[in-house]
């Protein structure tokens, strides 16, 4: 006997109506057992009551399980009723990971195969909800059949189904071809807004169809023709825009079929020009409408004028209400900045503008967009413009836009005045988000610019003396006054305003960065060595008594204690330090200490002007790791995490490749050797130079190779894989990995660096060592991974056109 329970919407109030959480799970549960029940005892009658009170406690979030055998049994049931329950219940209840809704395969093709339309529809929805693979490949000859019904019913579902078909199963694609024809012919909306999807997708997943698709653009032309002229009906028509959705989805499947293909672009151009001109930007469907366009002119090959047509509705998207379009325009644009420079330049004011959106996302992406902007003829108006931007940005912001500021003046820097004058700013500004490489680089620009070293060294003194919170500045500072101090005391710069600077105020300011607990202790190494460096600068000798309370600090002296000298003075402060906990700056006291105590004759030496720095080219590296090459001749044995990053390579060339191994030690030449040390003029003659080969490039990233055979080991080529960055987005994360034939011994050495700056910034570099015993022609096989514009981004390919002179 059936145990009475409550119907369905009393269910439902009573579980409204519970106060506390507690009173809900009593109900569900006392209910729960009397479904159950009903179930053991088998009534037919009410069983797809009992189911649907089942899955409305399923959409709450308690356990239904148990019912998914009574969704089989309804489904199979002659009545519609319970069909439709069951079938609802199918979709709620299973999924792919459950073994259970493989018994339905052979229900929804007994039904789909009737004639009643509401039935089949039930069916070709449970299909596109929860169908496999496996019963994807079981249905789609019956899905087929009901393309090309009579009844649009069905029909539309049918197409739908198609689609999830497709997704599951691509090589079901060659079966709906020419259904897919006959159904662009139709007039109903929804039949033909499913059909353009599941072209849209049978070309995305198999090059044939999209052969095949290429001859129907006429036709979908038309279609899109007619949208924009006539309208399709007034029932479909939003804000005054003609079917929007089915506009946006014809110009994607357009964008697809134009990609690559001169003939196919040339017959879009002229409706593409019609779109874009006649849609109306007051509402968004209309907007939408139009970004869709724009994406298509980009994508296709589409003529110059229409490209320029695209950027500049982009532009007067920067200047839309909607914060949501603004960042679209953005994004667009910094895509496009690449292929259509110029005319994404125009709409450069408008891009500065929107730095000062609030919005955090909107003020990123055009930030991102204003340093791709930058080139040789603007570049003093945007670093003005950025550097007031990084003035009042959010701190997340900062380390982008100094960084991006400092890329842009080493790049494009009309003097080397200008140039330090804006890394100068960069670095007081947000001197502590700036890229590490920041002190080094101002350092060797000063170094290298002989006639801007007075200038330089004042500048630097007023920035340190206002402020000494800026870490990087600091150390620069602290450089410069110790490499030229001699001048920043002699007060000729005719550049800079007069300022009268003495000797103890220098002297001060450098103990002061000492004692600040703002320095770091790199800092403080900067601040010492430049009071060591002073030491044989300052020509005073006025009796000024030592500042008591550096020495009272370490107990060292007494309070009393004076000097007479600069020298005696800096002696005695870089002796406090001699006990110092950092390892670094107390060694460094040490040395320093040791040599006024026992090689004060040649501290002036020892201590003279940095040399001038010229930035080594790839000739010079590639010489230098030639000599290496020959003066390690038989340590070529790889680490054991280097040998770990490249197992996964072996597979890489049809299991041809093995994996790095030690090469064999080579034989040394005792002569050739000794001329090398020497420095002597060998006798062997030259090797031929190796021409370099670009090998990848994609979105501005560039992977360079170049070739050195050292001369003493002819067996031995090094390979310097060069990548370099001229997009608008640093690329992050990059790893280079190699794999080459068993018959060679491969070395990766680390590389420079895993971020290649963007805009043309430092390249990263590593070395590959390949030994070639049998001088057996090279193939290469190489792997990328690295992240780019927010994406993750992996590329496998094998090096062609090695030049011969690798290995002959």
């Amino acid at each position: 006997m059936v145990v009475s329970s409550l119907k369905l919407q009393d269910l439902i109030e009573e579980i409204r109506g519970a106060k506390t959480q507690a009173q809900e799970r009593e109900v569900i549960q006392k209910e729960c057992a009397h479904i159950r029940a009903s179930f053991r005892d088998g009534d037919p009658l009410h069983r797809h009551r009992q189911l649907a009170k089942l899955l409305y406690v399923h959409m709450l979030g308690y356990p239904a399980h148990f019912g998914q055998m009574e969704c089989l049994k309804l489904i199979a049931s002659p009545r519609f009723t319970d069909k439709r329950v069951g079938y609802l219940g199918a979709m709620l209840l299973l999924d792919e990971r459950q073994d259970a809704h493989l018994l339905i395969t052979n229900s929804i093709k007994n039904d789909l195969s009737q004639g009643i339309q509401a039935v089949q529809g039930l069916a070709l929805c449970t299909l596109s909800t929860v169908g496999s693979a496996e019963m994807c490949r079981d249905l789609a000859t019956e899905v087929e059949k009901l393309l090309l019904q009579p009844g649009s019913y069905v029909r539309k579902k049918a197409v739908l189904t198609a689609v999830h078909m497709i997704r599951k199963v691509p090589e079901l694609s060659n079966i709906f071809l020419p259904p897919c024809a006959q159904l662009l012919h139709e007039r109903h909306h929804g039949i033909l807004l499913g059909t353009i999807t599941l072209i849209t997708e049978l070309c995305e997943r198999s090059p044939a169809a999209l052969k095949h698709f290429r001859k129907v653009v006429p036709q979908l032309v038309q279609i899109l023709q007619t949208l924009v002229t006539t309208g399709y009906s007034v029932e479909h028509s939003i804000s005054g825009v003609s079917d929007p959705f089915l506009q946006v989805q014809i110009l994607r499947l357009l964008r697809i079929l134009g990609r690559n293909h001169e003939e196919s672009s040339e017959i879009m151009n002229d409706l593409l020009a019609q779109v874009a001109t006649n849609t109306d930007t007051s509402r968004n469907a209309g907007n939408a409408v139009l970004f869709e366009t724009v994406l298509t002119i980009m994508d296709i090959r589409s003529a110059a004028g229409l490209r320029v047509l695209a950027v500049n509705i982009l532009g007067r998207f920067l200047l839309n209400n909607d914060k949501n379009i603004r960042y679209v325009a953005l994004t667009s644009l910094l895509r496009m900045v690449q292929s259509d420079h110029s005319a994404v330049q125009r709409h450069r004011p408008t891009v500065v503008e929107c730095l000062r959106e609030p919005d955090a996302s909107l003020s990123r992406r055009a930030l991102e967009l204003s340093l791709a902007l930058v080139n040789s003829s603007n570049v003093r108006a945007m670093t003005q413009e950025l550097q007031s931007f990084l003035e009042s940005c959010l701190p997340d912001l900062r380390a982008d836009c100094a960084s991006g500021i400092l890329l842009a003046a080493e790049r494009f820097a009309p003097t080397k005045r200008w140039h330090i004058d804006t890394i100068l700013r960069v670095l007081t500004t947000a001197g502590t988000h700036v890229r590490d490489d920041a002190v080094a680089n101002l350092t060797q620009l000063i170094g290298g610019a002989q006639e801007l070293h007075a200038y330089s060294v004042r500048r630097l003194y007023s920035a340190l003396a206002e402020d000494i919170s800026q870490q990087p500045l600091v150390q620069v500072a602290a450089w410069c006054i110790g490499e030229y101090g001699d001048l920043l005391l002699e007060g000729g710069c005719e550049e800079t305003e007069p300022l009268q600077v003495e000797e103890e105020k220098v002297l001060a300011l450098l103990e002061k960065v000492l004692q600040s607990h703002m320095s770091l202790p790199a800092t403080r190494g900067y601040a010492l060595t430049a009071l060591m460096k002073l030491s044989t600068r300052l020509r005073g000798d006025n009796n000024l008594s030592l500042p008591c309370h550096i020495l009272e600090l370490k107990g060292r002296l007494p309070s009393h204690s004076h000097a007479t000298l600069w020298p005696s003075r800096i002696r005695q402060v870089v002796s406090i330090y001699g006990s110092c906990l950092d390892v670094e700056l107390q060694q460094r006291a040490v040395e320093y200490n040791t040599l006024f105590r026992k090689y004060d004759h040649m501290r002036a030496a020892i201590l003279e002007k940095m040399p001038l720095v010229e930035r080594g080219g790839t000739q010079d590296e590639e010489a230098k790791e030639s000599k290496e090459a020959q003066l390690s001749e038989a340590a070529l044995v790889p680490t054991e995490p280097q040998a770990s990053k490249l197992l996964d390579l072996l597979d890489l060339l049809d299991g041809t490749f093995g994996a790095t191994q030690p090469p064999p030690a080579l034989e040394p030449s005792p002569g050739g050797t000794l001329v090398h040390l020497l420095d002597l003029p060998c006798a062997s003659p030259a090797p031929a130079s190796i021409p370099n080969l670009r090998v990848f490039e994609r979105e501005g990233l560039q992977l360079n190779l170049s070739f050195v055979r050292p001369p003493g080991t002819p067996a031995l080529l090094l390979i310097t894989v060069t990548a370099v960055n001229t997009s608008g987005a640093d690329v992050t994360r990059f790893v280079c990995q190699a794999a080459v034939p068993k018959s060679f011994h491969l070395q990766l050495q680390a590389p420079s660096g895993d971020t290649v700056p963007a805009q043309g910034g430092l390249p990263v570099t590593q070395l590959l060592r390949i030994l070639n015993p049998n001088k057996a022609p090279l193939r290469l096989k190489l792997r990328l991974t690295y992240n780019h514009f927010g994406q993750s981004v992996q590329e496998i390919f094998e090096v062609n056109n090695l030049p011969v002179e690798m290995w002959q």
